[in-house]
């Protein structure tokens, strides 16, 4: 199999990934038998949750489909490890990489408008070949199983929409401040390309509902990529927007995805201070690469998402090995993404991939292995549904990590992180409560988002769980 199908950037990013890696998961001193006062209010309301998700770009979609010999009821296997709220994670965003269908991954781009029109008002011939790089599958299987959130994503634009004339290596999009380009202004012409991607999609059964015309646009990569200056992207979103609300009805826009997460705020801060570009987004968005979601990302009352991120590539994983790369060091992620950096939704880079990678499941040939990272994410993803609303949680204990959440049917979840080396007990105050069937889920080295009889109750208004070394334990409140 082609190496090129190992996880992006890796080399790139070592440097940072190493630092990472090597730095130890949040601990706290042993705390054997103590009990740990908090609270958590339900009346306290913070930020919606929009989902969580994955991406199946540049051709892993087309893997689980059986591009390397995975069977198909293999495939389904996964789909259902990755979709499913009966035995899987409930994950209920699908993000697609615009332009991902690759000959050689991550270069040359097969887009849907291959060949250069005369000029950047002159009609384009598309081409679509209705598999997108297995993603059309992919998405159709998510949607069987609930999923109605498909966010897409462009890495570039076509080479000659840009001042490199290729599609790889940064280079910017024709037209956006600071750019001078003998073939013209493209911003429009890029918005009518976008558009036409949502109107396949429309053709295949699926509605694209969030739409993004960068990835990642202050990271040059070797692959396809494209760069903008918070100023540019701001310009970009006031040529695009309108475009794609004429043509793509429904379709919204959200912006940058940025290398990292308080590198994403200098984008915001630009389109929030552009009324123009600032009614044209409906989402901002970043990555956790360069810096972590640990505070919010903007001040704007419009959701913010953790797009991407993953550990560094190591197969396989443990439960809490102290690496970015353990299923604990996930759940702690997505923990400060939500509670901390009040994002709406929390994306993985890949649910399923091959090689040495970090994705939440590997694939080899006819065979796949799940990793920890993936009951990390489950302890979240199968019982915080989209619509829920982020509440007040305090575990009154350093080591207890804690967040709540109210579902739209009535029922309360709160996710409690035991990050210490020894076993504890929370003891939580519940305000404005509506449930009190407790059902507890324990994640860790030797339990896999498992039901566990007595590991919490509530009693005279206090939630209290017991909550073993290193691990998670999600409490559901029935109504």
């Amino acid at each position: 199999m082609p190496s090129k199908l190992r996880p992006r950037r890796l080399a790139l990013i070592a440097s940072t990934l190493a630092l990472v890696a090597i730095t130890p998961v949040l601990t706290g001193a042993p705390a054997s038998a103590r009990t740990a006062p908090g609270a958590i209010d339900f009346s306290a309301r913070h930020q919606r949750i929009d989902g969580f998700g994955v991406s199946q770009a540049f051709q892993r979609a087309a893997v689980i489909h059986g591009l390397y010999g995975l069977s198909a009821d293999k495939g389904d296997e996964i789909v259902k490890l990755l979709f499913s709220r009966q035995g899987g994670a409930g994950l209920s965003m699908l993000r697609l990489g615009v332009g991902s269908s690759t000959d050689e991954v991550y270069d040359h781009m097969r887009t849907i408008a291959p060949n250069a029109p005369a000029s950047p008002d002159s009609p384009f011939t598309y081409t679509w070949d209705g598999n997108d790089g297995g993603q059309v599958w992919l998405a159709q299987q998510a949607w069987k199983y609930g999923v109605k959130r498909f966010i897409a994503d462009a890495w570039s634009a076509p080479a000659y929409m840009k001042d490199n004339n290729s599609d790889s290596n940064g280079g910017t999009l024709c037209g956006v401040v600071g750019t001078d380009c003998r073939s013209g202004d493209w911003r429009t012409a890029y918005g009518k390309y976008l558009a036409q991607y949502v109107k396949f999609y429309q053709k295949e059964g699926i509605r694209i509902t969030d739409l993004n015309f960068t990835n990642e646009p202050d990271w040059k990569a070797s692959y396809a990529s494209m760069l903008f200056t918070p100023a540019q992207a701001a310009d970009a979103v006031k040529a695009i927007g309108p475009v794609l609300r004429a043509e793509a009805p429904g379709t919204k826009l959200y912006c940058c995805d940025s290398f990292g997460w308080d590198q994403g705020k200098q984008y915001a801060a630009a389109i929030a201070a552009d009324p123009a570009a600032e009614k044209e987004v409906a989402a901002y968005s970043a990555h956790g690469y360069a810096s972590a979601a640990t505070s919010p990302l903007t001040g704007s009352d419009k959701p913010a998402w953790m797009s991407e991120w993953a550990g560094s590539g190591v197969w396989p994983s443990k439960w809490d090995d102290r690496t970015n790369a353990s299923g604990l060091y996930v759940a702690e992620n997505i923990h400060n993404a939500l509670a901390r950096a009040d994002s709406s939704a929390y994306l993985f880079w890949l649910g399923a991939s091959i090689g040495n990678t970090g994705a939440l499941i590997r694939m080899d040939g006819d065979s796949y292995t799940v990793s920890t990272r993936l009951r990390a994410m489950t302890a979240f993803s199968r019982f915080i549904r989209p619509g829920a609303v982020r509440v007040d949680a305090a575990s009154g204990d350093e080591t207890v990590l804690a967040s709540a959440y109210r579902n739209t049917d009535g029922s309360d979840v709160a996710v409690l992180i035991n990050t210490g080396t020894e076993p504890t007990t929370a003891d939580l105050a519940l305000k404005a409560a509506k449930g009190n069937r407790v059902t507890a889920y324990l994640t860790d080295g030797d339990h896999d988002v498992t039901p566990v009889t007595g590991l919490a109750r509530t009693t005279a208004g206090h939630l209290t769980a017991k909550l073993p070394a290193r691990s998670v334990v999600t409490v559901v409140l029935g109504p």
